[in-house]
């Protein structure tokens, strides 16, 4: 039998509850909100446009090459395109007839080659073939956070804004390259992610894709320093599998 202590009790107790289930419920609201927020940043981070401070120089030599519009073939991305410049005789060899200009800028994002499109880069040239590939750092700098489908926006938006300014021009989209030692690394399983979404961007005559990760790999699936010294960036013999990969795919988009 219950005693008038225990009815007093009794109100005291349903308030605690519905107190610990009102702040566990504020909790919840609090971090569905936090998640909506990151993924809305992450958007805004990818697809608009910024300045990647301290390149300025790299970007105004672009835009110098750009106002000549000599180049029929331009490579633009990231440290990976911009280590072109230290590899003259494969490149030569290679693409050199079709006077080339690489457009690399180590440590770009997305939004950082939207910026130098919006700002110069491409003002008054009018190349037959551009090669994209660019996005491992969106990846890498944001320790796989970033949503592979706002990547893949940045990418479309560089597509597109080429579109505009060079409106006859072709794309040849790359696969991001695979990073980290071996095939359940976090961050190439995320750049794998990625090339999946990037492969619907192409329509098979002005845009076409093209993943070459595979031609970098062991047997095995990892990643040898002989390609890639620090797991992410080209040595000469990556350079020159690089351009055997898609030498041919080239000459066919360059006629």
């Amino acid at each position: 039998m219950l005693k008038l202590g225990n009815y007093l009790a009794l109100p005291r107790a349903v308030t605690q509850k519905s107190a610990a289930m009102k702040r566990a419920l504020i909790t919840l609201l609090s971090l569905a909100a936090l998640f909506t927020v990151h993924a809305e940043d992450a958007k805004v981070l990818a697809t608009t446009p910024d300045l990647h401070k301290g390149t300025e120089g790299r970007i105004n030599q672009f835009n110098e090459i750009s106002k000549k519009g000599e180049a029929q073939l331009v490579f633009l991305g990231d440290s990976i395109t911009h280590g072109w410049e230290g590899q003259k005789a494969i490149w030569d060899t290679a693409f050199g007839q079709y006077k080339p200009a690489n457009f690399g800028i180590g440590g770009d994002r997305t939004e950082h080659v939207l910026w130098r499109i919006d700002n110069g880069n491409f003002d008054g040239l009018k190349p037959k073939l551009t090669v994209i590939m660019i996005g491992t750092n969106n990846t890498g700098h944001r320790n796989g956070k970033e949503p592979a489908e706002q990547t893949c926006a940045g990418v479309k938006a560089i597509i597109e804004r080429l579109a505009k300014k060079c409106p006859d021009s072709k794309v040849l989209l790359l696969g991001i390259f695979p990073r980290g030692e071996k095939p359940d690394d976090k961050l190439r399983k995320h750049n794998a992610a990625i090339n999946e979404l990037l492969a619907k961007l192409a329509d098979g005559k002005k845009v076409q894709f093209l993943d070459i990760g595979k031609s970098f790999l062991q047997p095995d699936g990892t990643l040898s320093k002989e390609i890639m010294p620090d797991l992410l960036h080209l040595s000469p013999k990556g350079y020159q599998i690089w351009a055997d990969s898609i030498k041919d795919k080239v000459a066919e988009m360059m006629k």
